[in-house]
């Protein structure tokens, strides 16, 4: 199996996760507690160069690259609670994942949840920035574990 469809399986578990015969209440309450469920990042990585412009909440985003690996281990945070829970569904799915599968992949759970049609266009815009940023690290990553071939 390869990492691409461990990106669309994560992205599949979480679309059974949000079925349609779930109310929206419901189903901001399960974002919420997926946020609250995630590892808050230490204050020392709450720092400018982590924070991911675009945003109206805050919201910082670290990458680590496992070199040995050659995967990419994601940390991040926000200050507030719904877009906490956003972003610990997108860790979710690119956590420990390899920079070329990552920009290989299709974002899909977002469209098929509604989720994105939910959202209000300002979050809209902040989680299309977490994921543009996750793409820059990956490509980041990429060039540093290929730049020697």
């Amino acid at each position: 199996m390869t990492t691409v469809s461990s990106i669309e399986d994560k992205q599949n578990q979480i679309i059974a996760q949000f079925p349609d015969s779930l109310d929206w209440e419901s189903k901001y309450k399960k974002i919420i507690e997926m946020g609250k469920r995630m590892a808050p990042l230490e204050t020392e990585s709450k720092i400018e160069k982590n924070i991911i412009k675009g945003c109206q909440s805050q919201v910082w985003l670290v990458a680590d690259l496992e070199k040995d690996k050659g995967r990419i281990r994601f940390r991040g945070d926000s200050d507030a609670l719904i877009v906490k829970g956003l972003v610990a569904l997108l860790l979710s799915v690119y956590d420990n994942e390899k920079p070329n599968d990552i920009l290989n992949s299709q974002l899909f759970f977002l469209d098929k949840t509604g989720l994105k049609s939910h959202l209000t266009p300002s979050r809209t815009n902040g989680l299309m920035a977490m994921v543009q940023q996750i793409k820059n690290y990956a490509i980041a990553f990429h060039y540093l574990l290929n730049k020697g071939n």
